[in-house]
């Protein structure tokens, strides 16, 4: 049995496509980063990314304590609480305390917040669709297919 053997132009060509590559991650990293600076409006109130994010958590997993949600959102229990304030202030989140516990603050999305996170959420849902409504469905699994394996190799750095 032969082993394949690669040639001088495979190599440049390959090598030319994970250039390519890395390239079109820095832009979406720098895409990212514009992102995170930017504020979202939710009904009257503005809330930053992060804060975006954890509506997020609390939509998908529903109740959590602080400290939950600090470490979904890679960031300080004190943190989250600056945050939560901002939030319990617009109306979107609720705290209260574990009967067995005061110490444990549990968080979770009142109504209002839940309409409009979904809402949110469908807006973004809609420009994401229109943006790949060209991309076969082929390129979308093999684009998955490569976000995983760069998300692990940025685990493993």
């Amino acid at each position: 049995m032969s082993t394949p053997t690669i040639t001088a132009d495979a190599s440049q060509g390959r090598a030319s496509e994970l250039e390519e590559l890395g390239k079109a991650l820095r832009r979406v990293f720098a895409g990212l980063r514009r992102l995170r600076g930017r504020q979202a409006r939710l009904g009257a109130q503005e809330v930053s990314h992060a804060q975006f994010e954890l509506l997020l958590e609390l939509l998908e997993r529903g109740e959590l304590q602080v400290g939950e949600l600090a470490e979904a959102a890679q960031v300080t229990p004190a943190t989250v609480t600056g945050m939560l304030d901002h939030l319990v202030a617009g109306g979107h989140v609720e705290r209260s305390h574990r009967e067995q516990d005061r110490r444990v603050v549990l968080c979770r999305l009142t109504e209002r917040g839940r309409g409009e996170v979904r809402a949110f959420k469908a807006r973004k849902k809609e420009r994401w669709e229109r943006a790949l409504a060209d991309v076969p469905e082929e390129d979308l699994r093999a684009a998955a297919r490569v976000l995983d394996r760069v998300g692990s190799f940025f685990e493993e750095a």
